[in-house]
C-alpha cells in the first residue's frame, strides 16, 4: 500500500517509537492500556491524534475496543474507515452491540471470512483476498530431485498435524516447520513421528524457509474442524497463507475441504483437496505427488501462476483502493 498512497502503520507496543521502513511509516504507541489485561487488546489516547491526521483509517481487526472507537470517531470526524478480520479480538462494544454499520466496508481475506462474520448479504462486505511477495517467495532455478512433504505453521490441535504424521508412508520423509504452542499436542506428535522420518525445525529463518518450500514435493495443510482432541474449532483457516507461500514458491499443495482452503487450491489442477480428519486421503495423495513427478512439477507451475492472478499484495492493494474510493 505504501508504494501507491501514503501510509502509516498504526500499533501499540511497550514504548513509544516511530520508524521507515521503505516508504512505510510505522508510529508505535508506546505504554498503551491493556483492556481488561488482554495483551492483544490495547487502547491509548494517543491513537486520536493519529486518526486526525488520516483520510482513509483501515483496522485490522473489527472485535476490539480500539477500532470500535476508531469507527465512531471516524464517523463524526467525516473520515472513511474499513475493517478487516485478521482472528483474534478481545473484549469489545461489539460484544453487546453490532458494530458492522459503523464501518464504510467489510475487506475479507476469504469468501470464508466474510461468510462466518454473517456477511453474505452485506453490499458494504467484500473480498480482498490476501497476498504473497512473488520475488521473495519464487522458485528455485533448478531443483533435481523433490524427495520430502512439508508442512508450514503453528503446532497447534486444530491444523491436523497429527493426520499428516498417521499419514505419511514410512520411507518417505515429512518436515513440520513452525514454533509449538500447545505442549500437550507437541508431545503427542513427537510420540506419533517415532520410527517415521520426521523432522521438527522450531526455528526457521525466513531464508531457510523459502528454501524449504522450494525443495519440497508438496505443502500439506491438513486442518480440521474436530481435532484429536475432540475439540472444535470453527474458524481453523480464515486463508491458508502457508498455502500460498509454498504455490509462489511453485510446489503444488494439498489441503483438507476445511473452511477457505479450497478457494486456493483448485483440486487437481494445482494440487489436491481432501476429507479432513482422513489420514488414508491424504496418503493416497502423498504418494500420487511421489509417483508421478512430472505431473506433480506441472502443477506447480499452474500454482504459481494461480498465485500470480489472484494473490499478489499489489492486486489486493488495487482491490483495497477501488473499494475505499466508492465507499459512501
Amino acid at each position: 500500500m505504501a508504494e501507491r498512497v501514503e501510509t502509516t502503520l498504526l500499533t501499540f507496543g511497550d514504548s513509544t517509537r516511530e520508524e521507515t521502513i521503505g516508504q512505510l511509516r510505522v508510529k508505535v504507541i508506546g505504554h498503551a492500556h491493556q483492556v481488561r489485561h488482554q495483551k492483544n487488546n490495547s487502547l491509548a489516547w494517543g491513537l486520536f491524534p493519529q486518526l486526525r491526521r488520516a483520510d482513509i483509517v483501515h483496522c485490522h481487526q473489527q472485535h476490539v475496543l480500539a477500532s470500535s472507537l476508531a469507527a465512531l470517531y471516524c464517523r463524526m470526524t467525516g473520515r472513511k474507515v474499513f475493517a478487516s478480520d485478521l482472528g483474534g479480538g478481545g473484549w469489545d462494544i461489539s460484544s453487546y452491540i453490532s458494530t458492522d454499520a459503523w464501518y464504510h466496508g467489510h475487506l475479507h481475506i476469504s469468501e470464508y471470512s466474510r461468510m462466518i462474520a454473517g456477511h453474505d448479504n452485506n453490499p458494504r462486505a467484500h473480498v480482498i483476498l490476501g497476498g504473497v511477495d512473488t520475488q521473495k517467495f519464487s522458485p528455485a532455478p533448478s531443483i533435481k530431485y523433490r524427495d520430502y512433504v512439508l508442512f508450514v505453521g503453528r503446532l497447534l490441535p486444530h491444523k491436523g498435524i497429527d493426520d499428516l504424521i498417521s499419514a505419511m508412508p514410512d520411507d518417505m520423509e515429512l518436515q513440520i516447520v513452525g514454533q509449538d504452542y500447545d505442549q500437550r499436542y507437541f508431545d503427542d506428535l513427537t510420540r506419533l513421528a517415532k520410527c517415521k522420518r520426521i523432522i521438527f525445525d522450531r526455528d526457521c529463518d525466513d531464508a531457510q524457509l523459502i528454501e524449504a518450500y522450494r525443495g519440497a514435493l508438496c505443502v500439506v495443510l491438513p486442518s480440521v474442524y474436530r481435532t484429536m482432541y475432540k475439540d472444535q474449532s470453527t474458524v481453523p483457516e480464515l486463508l491458508g497463507q502457508t498455502l500460498l507461500e509454498g504455490m509462489a514458491c511453485g510446489v503444488p499443495s494439498i489441503c483438507t475441504q476445511v473452511a477457505s482452503m479450497p478457494e486456493i487450491v483448485e483440486d487437481g489442477v494445482t494440487g489436491f483437496i481432501v476429507p479432513p480428519n482422513d489420514p488414508d486421503a491424504l496418503r493416497e495423495k502423498i504418494c500420487w505427488m511421489r509417483d508421478h513427478p512430472a505431473d506433480a512439477e506441472a502443477m506447480g507451475g499452474r500454482a504459481r501462476e494461480r498465485v500470480l492472478d489472484k494473490f499478489t499484495w499489489p492486486r489486493v492493494v488495487d482491490r483495497c483502493l477501488t473499494i475505499y474510493d466508492a465507499a459512501q
